[in-house]
């Protein structure tokens, strides 16, 4: 029974809806946010809607990854979560990589290193595997994780649009 284990204490990056924080949940893991980070403003506005209505456990709101205090959580956290701005690897875009301003990955690793979070989960676009995913996996490597990754659709998760 997955609601007898202690809530597993997540940060989130680049939060949007919260729907990483959801889909865990919807796996019976329990998990408690202590910090989202989230720079768009529909977005947080949103992550406030759905915290004051019980749908999102309360945690503060940062709006730059440059300012978050990192050094506050180091050994508070047990999962590091993201969705990371596709923009620079996706197909639909000019694919500028890491010459892109939204390419946030190292902002990503250095959370890794320095916060060391027991597990991580991430999401990105299909098109970082060709562009970019080799630099995740040597700074995961790097760091001392171990990654396992896939391809999973929209359509898989019972979502109605392509992606």
């Amino acid at each position: 029974d997955h609601t007898q284990q202690p809530p597993q204490r997540i940060l989130s990056y680049c939060t949007g809806y919260g729907g990483i924080e959801l889909g865990l949940e919807r796996t019976g893991m329990v998990v408690q946010s202590v910090a989202y980070v989230e720079i768009e403003a529909f977005a947080i506005w949103n992550l406030v809607k759905k915290i004051e209505a019980g749908l999102l456990h309360p945690a503060p709101v940062w709006t730059n990854l440059v300012t978050f205090p990192l050094e506050r959580f180091r050994g508070r956290v047990d999962g590091f979560i993201g969705g990371y701005p596709c923009q620079p690897f996706s197909a639909a875009g000019k694919r500028k990589g890491k010459s892109d301003p939204r390419h946030l990955w190292p902002w990503f690793a250095k959370t890794i290193r320095l916060v060391r979070p027991s597990w991580r989960f991430f999401e990105n676009v299909e098109g970082h595997l060709t562009l970019g995913f080799k630099d995740v996996c040597h700074d995961l490597g790097e760091l001392g994780y171990e990654l396992t990754a896939g391809i999973f659709s929209a359509a898989e998760c019972g979502a109605s649009h392509r992606r």
